[in-house]
């Protein structure tokens, strides 16, 4: 157990893991050191995927596998490859290395039986602005063979699932995001998939249309669905069962947010982490930055993240916002976020990148 220093006090204490080939991996738990984030039969695998464009890699020998029923993020920078893996999962791409499997199916040679198992909400909205609510479900129900009684009846429950009922009759075009995005959602559950992607589903719609929104993935998953997201939002990410984090096209690590927390290179030795609340954060934190012992410090809401080295005592940081004029401070430790996860993660691997180029 790690001793921790009288003067903090510290929000929780956490179980000590390691990392086994990249992913995170609990001590003293029963999960094994696979790839496989259920004890389940795997729902999605992948093994070594990679995409090249002519000379251009976009995604480079990615594995991990997903059970059946939870809520797998995929995080990672804009251009880091999460899309082209999502694509070549749904077969829309054929890889240049690697298998991957829905169900047990080939996404390469088995494709047919996949598509009856999966839906896909890209990250653009891509249905069709001059059909009505009512007409865009009926349309993506027929492309799925579903027709007669059948197709009314999941058009109905659709519609009751994701509260469409005021905007049956409306036009897309002149729906809002978020209710676009619930009528995306409906289009690609109409056939009853049992793996849902979901591209940035909640990019550029209000925080209330965001949490909604949620609440409905969760519903799905509650009834086995399995669920695929990628997202930006920090918040998502720690809502998810489990999440990968891909970056420059290599899937850097996967596990559980709490496992991910605890990783050595997201924890240095010798160092902890504080949650500095005051007042003119932004003043104190030009401070914070001059200050010896302070490895990073970054604004979060009304106070500031701080990295320090275990030396660095409390009377030191009043003493330097003292210099800069705040006079009042209320210091805690904290443990880090999936944010400080990444943002650590990114930065080691840059940097090997560029000491390696």
């Amino acid at each position: 157990m790690r001793n921790w220093p009288n003067e903090f006090e510290p929000q929780e204490k956490r179980k000590v893991e390691r990392v086994v080939s990249g992913r995170a991996i609990g001590l003293g738990t029963s999960r094994s050191a696979d790839t496989s984030f259920s004890m389940s039969e795997p729902m999605i695998e992948v093994e070594g995927l990679t995409k090249r464009f002519g000379t251009f890699t976009a995604v480079d020998h990615v594995s991990f596998s997903v059970g059946k029923g939870p809520i797998f993020g995929f995080l990672g920078p804009n251009g880091s490859g999460k899309t082209t893996v999502i694509r070549m999962l749904c077969g829309i791409l054929e890889p240049t290395e690697g298998t991957a499997r829905i169900g047990g199916h080939d996404v390469v040679r088995d494709i047919e039986p996949i598509k009856e198992m999966i839906g896909y909400m890209s990250q653009k909205f891509s249905l069709y602005d001059e059909l009505t609510v009512n007409e865009n479900l009926i349309f993506a129900g027929k492309l799925y063979g579903l027709s007669g009684r059948e197709l009314d009846q999941r058009r109905d429950e659709m519609i009751a699932t994701t509260h469409l009922e005021p905007y049956v009759n409306r036009r897309a075009s002149n729906l809002s995001g978020g209710w676009r995005q619930r009528l995306a959602m409906a289009c690609s559950l109409m056939h009853r998939p049992s793996v849902l992607f979901l591209d940035e589903p909640t990019a550029g719609i209000d925080p209330v249309a965001r949490r909604e929104l949620w609440d409905l993935l969760f519903e799905f998953a509650g009834k086995g669905m399995t669920l695929f997201v990628t997202t930006h939002y920090m918040d998502e990410a720690e809502r998810c069962d489990h999440v990968g984090y891909i970056y420059m096209s290599k899937l850097i690590v996967c596990g559980e947010p709490d496992e991910l927390k605890e990783l050595p290179d997201v924890n240095p030795p010798g160092t902890r982490r504080l949650d500095v609340t005051c007042d003119h954060v932004t003043t104190a934190l030009r401070a914070m930055h001059e200050m010896h012992g302070v490895r990073s410090a970054t604004v979060f809401g009304q106070s500031m993240h701080l990295l320090v080295d275990e030396s660095v005592k409390r009377a030191q940081i009043d003493e330097q916002l003292r210099k800069v004029g705040v006079t009042h401070s209320e210091i805690h430790e904290i443990g880090p976020s999936l944010e400080d996860v990444f943002v650590e993660l990114s930065a080691k691997h840059a940097a090997e990148r560029q000491k390696a180029a």
